[in-house]
């Protein structure tokens, strides 16, 4: 396994943010993080690389205990991660964000090195031409594609992706799905938290479903599709959950 997750908590004051998360992650899977808005989703993420130390629990990432490291430490070990609000460095060139990736990912690269990796990935997401332009004029798009260029320039085993679509119309998702699965293809394991449904849905092998703080069901996208506690958690209406479940 890439990734543990054994019994992870954190609590904010007296709200609790996350209950005894658990699962494992095999290497080379795409798995989707669902959940309704407030369900803990992010927070997970922040657990997971560095932001934040769980109250409780472990997180094992390669064989190694990294709950509670830094994230910097994390990085340099291998997991990298896209942002759900984009965070260019404006009054930078779109090359130049991508090689902070590299000088601060896995290893550590200097200044050469890392603008020829900065170009090799930027021409894999398809903003090789706008290399030189200043991240601050790119658009929706495109600002997502550099935060997935970052990430990736980082030469990680494990990326997260916060919301990579969230914004984008379906041509652009389509692309973008494209685009996860030719990074599953390079070898490296994803986690993606997701809004858009059937394209969480598609992309996936795996999902894990979080209410409230909680993981309420871990399956295959059918499993999940299919279970009245997941239906329940999105539409507030045990009935109507039961309805979707007979209309199945």
């Amino acid at each position: 396994m890439i990734l543990q997750v054994k019994g992870v908590s954190k609590r904010f004051g007296g709200l609790q943010a996350l209950s005894d998360v658990t699962f494992d992650l095999p290497e080379g899977q795409i798995m989707g993080l669902i959940g309704p808005n407030g369900a803990g989703k992010t927070t997970l993420f922040n657990c997971l690389n560095g932001v934040y130390a769980p109250n409780e629990g472990q997180v094992i990432f390669m064989d190694q205990d990294i709950t509670g490291k830094k994230s910097y430490h994390i990085a340099r070990a291998g997991m990298a991660r896209t942002h759900q609000i984009v965070r260019p460095l404006n009054e930078l060139t779109v090359r130049e964000n991508v090689m902070v990736g590299a000088c601060y990912g896995r290893e550590g690269l200097g200044l050469l090195d890392a603008a020829e990796v900065a170009d090799e990935v930027l021409t894999f997401v398809g903003l090789g031409e706008r290399a030189g332009q200043l991240a601050g004029s790119l658009n929706v798009a495109q600002k997502k594609r550099l935060e997935m260029a970052r990430a990736l320039a980082a030469k990680p085993y494990l990326m997260l992706l916060d919301e990579v679509l969230a914004g984008l119309n379906p041509s652009e998702i389509a692309q973008m799905v494209d685009t996860v699965r030719q990074i599953r293809d390079r070898g490296i394991t994803i986690i993606m938290i997701e809004h858009v449904m059937h394209a969480v849905m598609n992309v996936s092998e795996r999902l894990i479903v979080l209410d409230y703080g909680k993981q309420i069901a871990e399956g295959t996208p059918d499993e999940v599709a299919n279970n009245a506690q997941v239906i329940e958690a999105y539409l507030g209406d045990p009935e109507m959950a039961l309805k979707l479940m007979q209309e199945e």
